[in-house]
């Protein structure tokens, strides 16, 4: 099959979700193009991006100005460029009765550019729901052909829907061909907003389990108690909690060690809030590491926490694929009743599970941990367990060409209706 995989920005460090799902389906045989609107930063990047020549299959939208006598000038020219390739979508993009703003302000005409010269695909998977936004108009307009398959992952259901409105999703659901969404949680959520419940699957994000070698957990020989989180230093991640739920820790275990791998705009204010609590002793902030260094700290880890939380603009995390990996080196976990994180982490059984935000609740189950290594062994096999079953990338890659194959043999695409109001706000 040819497959396009629209994302906004390629390659994203922390996005293995994406990467796992194009090498998979590299692996199987399948031609796949990448199209982001930008690059990422490719001064570290994950190991298969190189192993796989990715950016050499990814094709981005020209960048667009934001000084808008810049942008009509430059987009002048591509239209000129565009229309000379394939006039009938120019003309089309320029339909400001059907496409508002999106034609106004010449984003299609900008997001088609990387698109003309291209053979029609069979499949258009979107990797997130605002993605999906823009595969719908670009396949409008006729600048890509295929089926178009939507993942909604976590933003784009919650913060981008507070942000928007529950009806920002609506000709999508109407026009789509199929949806995917990474746990029950979300599934419920699109369905309960208009999308029909027989063109929506759950559709795990997967991990390689072989790249993640099992150990079982006991106590270092140094004696240091070794905790550690990944993620990015921005509020639903919730590290602010565990921080302070170490440092309540730390007065009863000295030896106690957290290690926090990620970089994000909070960064200082956990530096701040370190400093405060005086643990610089304690809690460490690694940065962002690849895969490979996130591998060595979690070999040296006895537990790991990710205590997610609902954002202050709505941001909800799935069952996040660090907890994934921790589970599958077989290290005993601790998260939140948070989105679809409960999907994951089987209370009491390969972990524990806390409310949001309870520092008291983080720093008893941690402790409980601390005090019952004789609990970790088993803990770190159920996970594994339980990784393996649900969570295996070859498994999921499977099933994922399965479910193309079933969206090629099913549905028709329905054109979209044009708007009479031009007050559309422009979305990636």
């Amino acid at each position: 099959m040819r497959v396009a995989i629209i994302v906004w920005q390629f390659p994203v460090l922390s996005e293995t979700f994406i990467l796992n799902i194009i090498t998979g389906l590299l692996d199987r045989g399948n031609e796949v193009d990448i199209y982001a609107h930008l690059p990422g930063d490719t001064s570290k990047v994950h190991p298969a991006v190189e192993q796989y020549q990715l950016l050499k299959r990814t094709y981005y939208v020209p960048p667009i100005p934001k000084n808008l006598v810049l942008r009509g000038w430059k987009g002048m020219r591509l239209l000129w460029e565009n229309y000379q390739k394939n006039p009938l979508v120019v003309l089309r993009s320029l339909n400001v009765f059907k496409y508002g703003l999106r034609s106004i302000s010449l984003w299609l005409v900008y997001a088609m550019t990387p698109l003309l010269d291209k053979e029609p695909y069979d499949i258009i998977h979107c990797q997130f729901g605002t993605d999906g936004l823009t595969g719908m108009y670009l396949r409008d307009v006729g600048a890509i052909a295929g089926k178009l398959i939507t993942t909604f992952r976590g933003y784009d259901i919650s913060t981008y829907v507070k942000n928007e409105g529950d009806r920002v999703y609506d000709q999508l659901f109407r026009s789509g061909d199929f949806f995917l969404t990474n746990c029950e949680f979300f599934r419920r959520r699109i369905i309960q907003m208009g999308c029909n419940e027989k063109n929506a699957l759950v559709h795990y994000s997967g991990i390689d389990c072989t790249q993640f070698a099992f150990t079982p957990r006991h106590p270092s020989n140094d004696g240091k108690i070794r905790i550690a989180t990944t993620g990015r230093l921005v509020e639903k991640k919730g590290i602010e909690y565990c921080i302070r739920a170490v440092a309540k820790l730390a007065k009863v275990y000295p030896n106690l060690e957290y290690n926090i791998i990620g970089d994000g705009e909070l960064k200082a204010d956990f530096e701040k809030l370190i400093q405060q609590l005086n643990i610089g002793h304690a809690v460490k902030l690694l940065g962002q590491k690849n895969q490979q260094e996130i591998i060595e700290i979690l070999d040296k880890s006895q537990i790991f926490v990710a205590p997610s939380v609902t954002a202050s603009d709505g941001n909800q995390d799935a069952p996040i694929n660090v907890l994934k990996e921790a589970m599958a080196m077989g290290l005993p976990v601790v998260s939140t009743y948070h989105g679809g994180i409960p999907e994951l982490v089987e209370d009491g059984i390969s972990g524990f599970l806390v409310p949001e935000r309870d520092v008291d609740a983080l720093a008893e189950k941690l402790g409980y941990l601390i005090e019952h290594p004789e609990i970790w062994p088993q803990m770190g096999k159920a996970g594994r367990a339980y990784v393996e079953k649900n969570y295996d990338i070859n498994k999921l890659s499977d099933r994922l060409v399965e479910i193309y194959s079933k969206v090629l043999a099913s549905t028709q695409y329905q054109p979209l209706k044009s708007k009479s109001k031009l007050s559309i706000k422009i979305t990636g």
